[in-house]
């Protein structure tokens, strides 16, 4: 992987992105590391009652996240490649999204103290979805806790995502067109996205957008 030792995917709730981390650690033979989202005893209630679950779904949520990526900075990363399905600046997108100020300005004295503290990825890859593939997704895969998320919420959350990498620079990043391909079931799309990510970067911010 040259000296990609440490790849995120990063995306909307139902981009794919623990799919594709999944499969790159077995074609790279790197390490995996998921975000423990099924731990979060909030999470359910969250989209039950997005107001009053917001702020203890996202303390979890961020020490969580925060133990891990501690855990990722322990490995050597010149003899094991990691590939991980988030990064810990995403915790920053649903903290705005969600949180009421006077819960944001008490996240924000968190987060500020934690993030210093966090390595960055050689590479993000960020999967890029319209709402109508990100909904259809979430539906296939039918998780139960997941079955009260909105369409509304998804069509948010993806602008705040936008939004955010649009302005990433804290890392190298692809930002995959991820609507139109199949990278799980057609081999061919799987192929050119990890030739793309494996080849070496040419820009700070490159795009993949294959034509069908």
């Amino acid at each position: 992987m040259n000296n990609l030792r440490y790849i995120a995917i990063e995306g909307v709730i139902g981009a794919g992105k623990t799919r594709l981390a999944q499969i790159l650690s077995t074609q790279l033979n790197a390490k995996l590391v998921l975000e423990k989202f099924d731990e979060n005893p909030f999470l359910e209630r969250f989209y039950a009652d997005q107001k009053r679950y917001a702020f203890q779904t996202q303390l979890f949520f961020t020490l969580s996240r925060f133990k891990q990526q501690q855990e990722i900075s322990q490995i050597d990363l010149f003899q094991q490649s990691v590939i991980s399905d988030y990064i810990f600046d995403k915790d920053k997108i649903f903290a705005y999204l969600n949180l009421q100020n006077d819960e944001l300005a008490l996240y924000e004295t968190l987060i500020t103290s934690l993030e210093k503290k966090i390595q960055p990825p050689d590479l993000v890859v960020y999967l890029q979805s319209n709402v109508s593939r990100l909904m259809k997704n979430i539906q296939t895969r039918g998780r139960s806790f997941e079955s009260q998320i909105s369409e509304k919420y998804i069509s948010e959350l993806s602008e705040a995502y936008n939004y955010y990498f649009f302005r990433y620079k804290a890392a190298p990043l692809l930002v995959v067109n991820s609507s139109e391909i199949d990278f799980v079931n057609n081999r061919k799309d799987l192929k050119l996205l990890i030739d793309k990510i494996t080849t070496p970067r040419r820009s700070p911010v490159e795009y993949f957008n294959p034509e069908k």
